[in-house]
């Protein structure tokens, strides 16, 4: 099954690319998602953390 992908991968011209952007895509979002987490502030945090823990009526009552 292997060699049957690797043939047909070989035979796509250009293909070394792929691998790279998905590599870039995947480094971007990361960087964009850490920054968006080390952006957040301490008390929203808290409050997201303590959200499942907290009865369906108090969570309903602060928005």
């Amino acid at each position: 099954m292997l060699k049957f992908i690797k043939s047909h991968m070989s035979t796509i011209g250009g293909i070394e690319i792929y691998p790279l952007i998905s590599f870039i895509i995947f480094f971007v979002f990361f960087l964009i998602v850490a920054i968006l987490v080390f952006k957040e502030s301490k008390e929203n945090i808290s409050i997201m953390s303590n959200l499942p823990l907290e009865d369906e009526t108090e969570h309903s009552s602060n928005i």
